[in-house]
C-alpha cells in the first residue's frame, strides 16, 4: 500500500484489522503464518497512523485468492465461499472450523479463517427476521453444536439487531438498518456442547451497512454572506458554499457538486458569477461590478449528489448575499467652481462660507469623507476648512482675526480630497478645486494703549497737580475720524487725575509709599479710552507707579511696655525700633535718654547691642516698686535722619530667687496701694449688698402681686354686672333673707381667725396688708341695712345709680314685701352729707364715696 501524509510519513504505522496479515513500514503487505483462505476474495482494512499528531487514516485492501492444486490435481474438497452479494448467497453456508486429511488417517486442526465481510444493504423492506448466512462447524455430525454471537448489535446496545438460530447456526437481521447510524459491526461467532464446553475457537464477523442515496446535500447556513469589491477582475474570489451529505462519501450517494441556479439582479450580465462544482468557491466570471449602479446580488445555489446528476441525485439551494463593497473609484468634485463670503474685522471661530462637493462613492465612509485644504490665499493661517460629519460640507472657519486696515478681502484656493486614497488607476478630477472669496467688513474697534502696562518711577511724596506721564490710547480705525476720551477706570487711592482729552496723568493728592494701597512698592491705576464710534467701543490701559522711599516716617520704638526687678541683676529689657520705610533710610538706629528730666539718666542706662537692638536697664541699685514712663530717643540713619522720642512704661518689680516678679510685687509695680485694695473690696461688698436688697424686695412685690390676684378688681365685680335669672318668685314674703348679715360687724374675731389663704371673693380683706390703710374711727352713716331702711322710707326720691346695681329691672311679683317695690327707690341727695371717708374704707366703697360725694360735679 502507499500512503503520503505531506510530511515525509516520518514515524508512520501502519496495522489492519486482521491477526493473519501484517504490514511493514514501507507499506509491504505480507502473511503473519500459514494462512487457509476460505473464499475467494479477502477484504481488509489498513490504518495508518501517526503517534505524533494522532492522526488516523483508512484505506480498503481487497486480494483475490487464486485456487491452488493440490499434488494429485484435485481441488480440496468440502471447501464453501461466501460471494460478496447477499442477495445471491443466503442460502450458502460458511465452514470455518474443517478437517485436514493427512497420510496417517483423518484429524482434525483448529483453523483461525478469516471469514469476509457481510454486507447488508440499508432500508431493506424485510420481510424481517431476514437470513444473512449460515454458520456450521463440520463436527455438528458428531456433537451436538449450539451456536451464539456475541458483539454490538447481538448482546450489546443496539441489542438484538442480529439473531442466531442456535441449532441450525442461521444469522438473522431483525430490523432494516441505517448505516448513517452505524455503518458496519463487529460481531463473533461461538460453538459449544450441549455442556456449554467450547468446541471451536470464535470466529469474528464483520458486517458492512450498504449505502443507499437516502439523504439530500444539506447546506451548513441557510444563507451565506460574501462581499467582492467594485471593479474586481474575473476571476476574483467571492466566497464558499458548503453542503454535507449523509451519504457514504466514497459512493456516489455522497458526491456533492453545486451550481448557480439564479442571479437576481442580471446587471450588467446574467452571468457575473460562477461556482466551482466541487469545491463550492464562488469567484467572477465577468467585469463590470459597480456599486454606485448594483449594490447586491442574490444567488441562487443548489447542491446535489449522484456528482450532480438531476436525473437521480437529491438536491437542496442555499442563497448567497454578495454585496458589492465600495472602492474610492469617485474623487470628490465641488458643486461650483466659485464661493464667496464675508466676516466682520476681529472675529473668530466663525463660519463664513459653506463648501458643497459631489461624491457617488459610500457616503460616511473614508471613500465619501471630504478633507479640504487651502491651497493658497492664506499665508498669514486666518482660516480652515472643517468638515461637517453629516453634510460633509466644507467649513470656512476664521481661526486668526482679521484686520479690515491690513485687508479688505482674502482670495483662497482650496482642495477636496477624500480620507482614502484614490482607487488605482483614478485621476482626481479638476472639479476637486474651486475659488473663495472672502470679504472683510470694518467695525468699530476699541482704542488700544500701545504700552500696557505702563511702568512709571518717582520718589513719594510729589506735590499735588504734578504732571506724571501722558498715557494715551491709538484708535485702529484709520479710516473713520473719531475722537478718543479718557477716564479713570480704577484708583483705590484717589491719587491720580487725567486729561480727557490727551491722556495726561497728574497727581490729584500726595503719593504714600508707605500706603496699604502699595504692594511692593508699586501703585496700580486703570484707565479707559472711549471713542465716539458707532457702537461707541472702549480699550482699557493700567499705569504702574514704582514709588521710590523718602524718610518720611520717624522710628518707632518696641516693645512699649516692659518689666524689670527693682535691684539691678541679669534681668534687662531688649529694646529695637520699627520704621515704615524701607533700606537706606531705616537702620542702623540710635538709642538715647534725654538729658531731661535729669531723674531719667540717673536711674537708667542704655547698652547698644547692635545697629538694631539695645538695651534698657538700671543704674542704680535699687529702685522702689511701680510703672515708670523712661523716655527714650530713637534715631534712623536717613537722609536727613528722623528720629522720635518714645516713652516705655517699665513695670518694676520685686523678685524672687530665679529673677521673677512676685504676685504682691506685680500687684505692686501696678500702682496700687493698701489702701485702693482695701476701697476696691468695700466697693464689691456694697455692690453686693444692693443686690441682695434689690432681691429682697423684689420677692416681696411678687408676694403682695399674688395677694392682688386673690380679690376681685371692683371694676370687675359681679355684683356691677347686669344679671338676669329666669327664676321669678313672690317677692321679698317669699324670701327668708337675713339681712343682718348685710350689717357691718362690730367684731372681727371670727374673720381673723380663719385660715390663711381661705377667703371668699367678695370679702373685704382683713389683716395688715400695706396697700389698704386701716380705715379711721369716724362717724358713718351706718350699714348696709340701714341704708337700705333708708332708701325704703324715702320713696320719693329716685336713685339715679345704686351702690351695687349698675342696672336693676325689678318685676312687681308678689305682695306684702316691707320694702314695697324696689323700682320707686330713689337717689336721696341732701348735698349736706360728706361720703369722702368712704375712700378710707377700701376699693369696695369706692364706688359710694365716688357717686354720693362727687354729686354735684355730676
Amino acid at each position: 500500500v502507499k500512503f503520503n501524509n505531506c510530511a515525509g510519513n516520518k514515524g508512520v504505522r501502519y496495522e489492519t484489522n486482521s491477526l493473519d496479515f501484517k504490514v511493514r513500514a514501507d507499506g509491504t503487505m505480507y502473511a503473519a503464518h500459514q494462512v487457509q483462505m476460505p473464499s475467494k476474495q479477502l477484504i481488509l482494512m489498513v490504518t495508518a497512523w501517526d503517534p505524533q499528531t494522532l492522526g488516523r487514516w483508512e484505506a480498503i485492501v481487497r486480494f483475490l485468492v487464486a485456487e491452488k492444486l493440490q499434488h494429485n490435481g484435485h481441488k480440496p474438497k468440502g471447501r464453501k465461499t461466501v460471494p460478496g452479494e447477499l442477495a445471491q448467497q443466503q442460502s450458502d453456508t460458511l465452514l470455518p472450523w474443517r478437517q485436514h486429511h493427512s497420510a496417517n488417517g483423518l484429524r482434525r486442526q483448529k483453523r483461525d479463517w478469516v471469514i469476509p465481510p457481510i454486507n447488508v444493504p440499508e432500508n431493506s423492506r424485510g420481510p424481517f427476521p431476514q437470513q444473512l448466512v449460515r454458520i456450521r462447524s463440520d463436527k455438528d455430525k458428531e456433537i451436538h453444536i449450539r451456536y451464539s454471537i456475541t458483539g454490538v448489535g447481538a448482546d450489546q446496545p443496539p441489542m438484538e439487531v442480529f439473531s442466531i438460530d442456535p441449532v441450525s447456526g442461521r444469522m438473522y437481521v431483525t430490523r432494516p438498518m441505517d448505516r448513517e447510524e452505524r455503518a458496519s459491526y463487529h460481531l463473533r461467532a461461538h460453538a459449544v456442547d450441549m455442556n456449554g464446553n467450547k468446541v471451536e475457537n470464535p470466529i469474528d464477523l464483520y458486517i458492512y451497512v450498504i449505502d443507499m442515496n437516502d439523504n439530500r446535500p444539506e447546506f451548513i447556513n441557510q444563507v451565506y454572506n460574501g462581499s467582492v469589491d467594485e471593479g474586481s477582475k474575473p476571476g476574483t474570489y467571492v466566497m464558499t458554499v458548503t453542503a454535507n451529505d449523509a451519504d457514504d462519501s466514497t459512493t456516489a450517494n455522497g458526491m456533492v457538486r453545486y451550481r448557480i441556479v439564479t442571479q437576481t439582479p442580471q446587471s450588467p450580465s446574467q452571468n457575473m458569477f460562477t461556482i466551482n462544482s466541487e469545491t463550492g468557491d464562488i469567484v467572477t466570471v465577468a467585469a463590470g461590478l459597480d456599486r454606485e449602479k448594483v449594490q447586491q446580488y442574490l444567488v441562487i445555489v443548489q447542491a446535489t449528489d449522484m456528482e450532480g446528476n438531476l436525473n437521480y441525485g437529491l438536491s437542496n439551494t442555499a442563497t448567497a448575499i454578495i454585496t458589492v463593497t465600495d472602492v474610492n473609484d469617485n474623487p470628490p468634485e465641488f458643486t461650483t467652481s466659485t464661493f464667496s463670503g464675508e466676516v466682520p474685522e476681529n472675529r473668530v471661530e466663525v463660519v463664513v462660507a459653506n463648501l458643497t462637493v459631489m461624491d457617488r462613492d459610500q457616503p460616511h465612509s473614508p471613500n465619501w469623507n471630504a478633507i479640504y485644504r487651502i491651497i493658497s490665499g492664506d499665508p498669514s493661517g486666518h482660516f480652515t476648512i472643517r468638515t461637517d460629519p453629516v453634510t460633509n460640507e466644507g467649513m470656512v472657519t476664521v481661526v486668526k482675526a482679521v484686520d479690515y486696515e491690513m485687508n479688505r478681502a482674502f482670495m483662497l484656493t482650496v482642495m477636496v480630497s477624500n480620507q482614502a486614497p484614490l482607487a488605482s488607476g483614478i485621476q482626481m478630477s479638476f472639479q476637486s478645486t474651486a475659488g473663495v472669496t472672502i470679504s472683510v467688513t470694518d467695525v468699530n474697534e476699541a482704542p488700544y494703549f500701545p504700552t500696557n502696562h505702563k511702568l512709571i518711577r518717582l520718589e513719594e511724596g510729589v506735590p499735588t497737580g504734578t504732571v506724571l506721564t501722558t498715557f494715551s490710547a491709538v484708535d485702529p480705525d484709520r479710516f473713520m475720524q473719531q475722537a478718543v476720551r479718557y477716564s479713570k477706570l480704577s484708583d483705590p487711592a484717589n491719587w491720580l487725575n487725567i486729561n480727557a482729552t490727551n491722556g495726561q496723568i497728574t497727581t490729584a493728592a500726595v503719593l504714600d509709599r508707605e500706603s496699604d494701597y502699595i504692594k511692593n512698592n508699586v501703585y496700580e491705576a486703570t484707565f479707559l479710552a472711549a471713542d465716539n464710534g458707532i457702537p461707541p467701543a472702549s480699550g482699557t490701559g493700567t499705569l504702574q507707579i514704582y514709588l521710590i522711599d523718602i524718610n518720611d516716617n520717624a522710628p518707632e520704638l518696641l516693645p512699649k511696655e516692659a518689666q524689670i526687678c527693682e535691684k539691678p541683676n541679669l534681668n534687662v529689657i531688649n529694646i529695637t525700633a520699627a520704621d515704615a520705610d524701607i533700606d537706606p533710610n531705616v537702620g542702623p538706629f540710635v538709642f538715647e535718654l534725654p538729658s531731661v528730666p535729669s531723674a531719667v539718666r540717673k536711674n537708667w542706662t542704655i547698652t547698644r547691642l547692635n545697629g538694631d537692638y539695645a538695651q534698657l536697664s538700671l543704674r542704680i541699685m535699687y529702685l522702689e516698686a511701680g510703672v515708670y514712663d523712661v523716655p527714650i530717643i530713637v534715631t534712623d540713619s536717613g537722609n536727613p535722619p528722623l528720629y522720635n522720642t518714645c516713652i516705655v512704661k517699665v513695670k518694676v518689680c520685686p523678685c524672687d530667687e530665679n529673677g521673677d516678679c512676685t504676685t504682691v510685687g506685680a500687684v505692686a509695680a501696678a500702682g496700687l496701694g493698701t489702701g485702693a485694695i482695701i476701697a476696691i473690696l468695700i466697693c464689691i461688698i456694697i455692690l453686693l449688698t444692693m443686690v441682695l436688697l434689690f432681691v429682697v424686695w423684689m420677692k416681696r412685690r411678687e408676694k403682695e402681686r399674688h395677694t392682688k390676684q386673690l380679690l376681685i378688681d371692683p371694676e370687675d365685680d359681679v355684683r356691677d354686672n347686669i344679671l338676669k335669672y329666669d327664676e321669678e318668685g313672690g317677692g321679698e314674703e317669699d324670701q327668708d333673707y337675713d339681712l343682718s348679715q348685710l350689717q357691718q360687724p362690730e367684731t372681727m374675731d371670727h374673720v381673723l381667725n380663719k385660715t390663711p389663704g381661705v377667703r371668699r371673693v367678695d370679702e373685704r380683706p382683713i389683716g395688715a396688708e400695706p396697700q389698704y390703710p386701716i380705715r379711721p374711727v369716724i362717724p358713718h352713716p351706718g350699714d348696709i341695712g340701714d341704708f337700705i331702711n333708708e332708701v325704703r322710707s324715702g320713696g320719693s326720691q329716685t336713685l339715679t345709680r345704686t351702690p351695687f346695681l349698675s342696672t336693676i329691672t325689678i318685676k312687681p311679683h308678689g305682695g306684702g314685701s316691707p320694702a314695697g317695690s324696689v323700682s320707686s327707690l330713689n337717689s336721696s341727695s341732701s348735698g349736706d352729707q360728706n361720703y369722702d371717708y368712704l375712700n378710707d374704707w377700701g376699693p369696695r366703697f369706692k364706688k359710694l364715696a365716688d357717686m354720693y360725694g362727687g354729686g354735684e360735679e355730676d
